[in-house]
């Protein structure tokens, strides 16, 4: 079972055992205690008597807590005469051209910055012993002044750990009860100010991750499995146990989004397609991610706020952009999001107080949702509302009702468009040579407006596509990543330092994967090395594979991989490794995805529905009715119980093989 919390609402899915058959429920999230959600879905989806073998779940608290600044109010312990490493930041401009780009805000200001004397030398050589006496001064900030955390981050602490960790004993002698994160664990890798900004992240959100996996483990009581029952999805598209998730919140900072691109990888080896740009729009966000030769596209650091973090981490690009957006005038323009209306009150046409138009309104409103029949039936739709609100607003631009709807789902289609094209456009990735996967509650109703836009010819909706992000995290397996700086040219290198470097990860990897109840013969490691030219900055990341490494076919995969990153390659020039990284991977055992079972289908009936300002009559069919190998004609509307497909006209759906749709537009005379 798996569940995915999201700013409007929470999916479940569930998959039996013993014949691999999904099933999926969704219910309006509860912002104020997440948890509830959880367990209202769980409840709504499976028996109470039925035995629950495995439960992953992605949560976007940490998330949450990071872009709206509610996280922990943390103290920053580092070296003497290096208190300003957090607040100067780096060297480099988010926007090099702007004259009105600011330095993101820190979370945690410099008057929350404590030093003590101790240094390391790049060696790891201990030059300055830690002055211990210095840290009282932190200890009595503590208790006067509040703080919920602490993260400590000396100098060159990634190669010899040693003052951290007597800095972290002897504060915890003092404040047993504050939570205290150490850079070397953290991120045992160079760059101090990024290092540094990752340490301060992880304990900025250590309080309020811990505190919702311990109300949702209390919550759930006896439903979770014997043993380490709850798992938590990753940032890097693995999961974890919740203990651990306890002791390294950061990786859960994009754990529910990453659920969408897990599970684009098992449709692309499952269909046979192996790029895809999958695209989830829920209530309140939008989120694209790439498969690019059957993996999902991925990094070793990313920015949150404007603060690097550095951590594995599978690419998302996400903006606000959802079923509940809310359309809003600005200096004679309309806007649509990032506001949100959220679950509570919800769009207008939810009825449960909202008033001001959304993504949704206008959809009921141009006939493409049934008000009767939405998530399933378990909800109807006030369209007297909708219409009521999108009204008000179309009188500010002199629009009719439905010419105002129009106007609110073309404009979140460009926004949502301009989102994929950057991570395909601007990175020198044609979208043309890529299938759309759209899910989430409102992607399948979008997703052929925006294949026209971008000239994708193959849109595919996959089985459950309301809840695809929480069926991806049944896909995935338990991960940790290692990593450690190792510089040297790679000319230079020794290849008994580097094997025996990687020996030291796996050891490490192994023994972590056995904790947590990961069978001997379900461990496997992957190793990659971070490389780059002779003078450069920045470096491309380079799988290595297994066994004894070549080193001549190391240095080749590099000058290859940066010709396809940037179009060119220096085989004749100096080549410096940075740092070595491994990924130990612990397999889980899974039944095999089983094609949707046959349920009694709706009459399919029909209604006016609008396309490019006039109605057309379109047939609505239900989703459980279709067979693999039917083919529906647009306009259509193919409703379930988690979203509606939109077959514009001029497209026809395909049921192909496990139960999902493709969507393809007709060739034009």
């Amino acid at each position: 079972m798996s569940a995915d919390i999201g700013g409007t609402f929470t999916d479940i899915v569930y998959q039996d055992c013993s014949t691999g058959a999904c099933g999926a429920a969704k219910v309006l999230s509860t912002p104020d205690d997440p948890a509830l959600a959880v367990l209202r879905g769980i409840e709504a989806a499976i028996p109470t008597e039925a035995a629950i073998d495995f439960f992953v779940h992605g949560t976007t608290v940490g998330l949450n807590a990071l872009l709206t600044r509610r996280g922990a109010k943390v103290a920053l312990l580092t070296t003497e005469n290096f208190r300003d490493i957090y607040t100067i930041q780096g060297n480099d401009r988010g926007e090099i051209f702007s004259i009105r780009w600011n330095k993101p805000e820190p979370l945690t200001p410099l008057e929350h910055t404590f030093t003590a004397r101790e240094r390391m030398a790049a060696t790891g050589e201990a030059v300055t012993p830690l002055e211990t006496s210095d840290l009282d001064r932190l200890v009595k900030a503590v208790k006067e002044e509040g703080f919920e955390a602490i993260a400590i981050a000396f100098l060159f602490s990634f190669k010899n750990p040693a003052h951290e960790l007597e800095a972290a004993d002897y504060l915890r002698a003092r404040l047993p009860d504050i939570p205290i994160g150490l850079s070397h664990r953290v991120s045992p890798e160079w760059r101090e100010f990024e290092r540094t900004s990752t340490a301060v992240m992880d304990s900025y959100l250590a309080p309020v991750v811990r505190g919702y996996l311990e109300t949702l483990i209390g919550g759930l009581g006896d439903r979770l499995p014997e043993g380490r029952g709850l798992h938590v999805m990753q940032s890097n598209g693995g999961v974890m146990t919740a203990e651990s998730a306890s002791e390294t919140p950061l990786q859960t900072l994009l754990s529910g989004p990453v659920g969408g691109a897990i599970g684009g990888r098992a449709l692309s080896a499952a269909t046979g397609r192996p790029n895809l740009i999958c695209i989830d729009m829920g209530g309140t966000s939008f989120d694209a991610s790439l498969i690019i030769d059957g993996l999902p596209s991925g990094s070793n650091q990313a920015k949150l706020e404007g603060l690097p973090v550095q951590m594995s981490v599978v690419d998302i690009h996400v903006i606000g952009a959802g079923g509940g957006s809310i359309a809003w005038e600005e200096a004679g323009a309309m806007r649509v999001g990032p506001q949100s209306a959220g679950s509570m009150p919800g769009p207008a046409c939810y009825g449960l107080g909202g008033t001001e138009p959304t993504v949704s309104d206008a959809n009921l409103v141009l006939g493409r949702l049934d008000g009767a029949n939405f998530s399933g039936g378990t909800m109807a739709l006030d369209r007297n509302a909708a219409v009521t609100a999108l009204t008000t607003i179309g009188e500010t631009f002199g629009l009719t009702t439905e010419a105002m709807a129009q106007g609110v789902v073309d404009v979140v289609n460009a926004k949502m468009a301009d989102a994929i094209r950057t991570i395909t456009v601007q990175r020198g990735i044609d979208p043309r040579d890529f299938s759309l996967v759209a899910f989430g509650g409102a992607g399948p109703a979008q997703a052929g407006a925006l294949a026209e836009e971008l000239q994708i010819r193959e849109v595919i909706v996959p089985v459950h596509p309301g809840a695809f992000s929480a069926w991806g995290m049944l896909q995935t397996d338990v991960r940790r990543d290692y990593k450690e700086t190792l510089y040297s040219f790679w000319d230079l290198v020794e290849l008994a330092v580097l094997e025996a470097a990687f020996a030291g990860l796996e050891e490490n990897g192994r023994r972590h994967l056995l904790d947590e109840g990961i069978a001997e013969d379900a461990i496997a490691f992957e190793r990659a090395i971070d490389f780059r030219y002779y003078g450069q900055e920045y470096v491309l990341t380079i799988p290595v594979p297994n066994g004894t490494i070549d080193m001549d076919a190391v240095r080749k995969s590099f000058d290859a991989a940066y010709d396809r990153q940037y179009g060119h390659s220096s085989p004749e020039n100096r080549v410096e490794m940075a740092n070595i990284r491994l990924a130990a991977l612990g397999r889980l055992a899974r039944p095999d995805s089983a094609p949707p079972a046959p349920e009694a289908a709706r009459p399919t009936r029909e209604r006016d529905v609008i396309f490019a300002g006039r109605p057309l009559k379109t047939p609505v069919l239900d989703r459980n009715g279709l067979e693999i190998g039917d083919t529906v004609a647009g306009p259509a509307i193919i409703e379930e119980s988690t979203a509606t497909t939109l077959v514009p006209p001029g497209w026809n759906a395909a049921v192909i093989e496990g139960g999902h749709l493709s969507m393809t537009k007709e060739a034009e005379s």
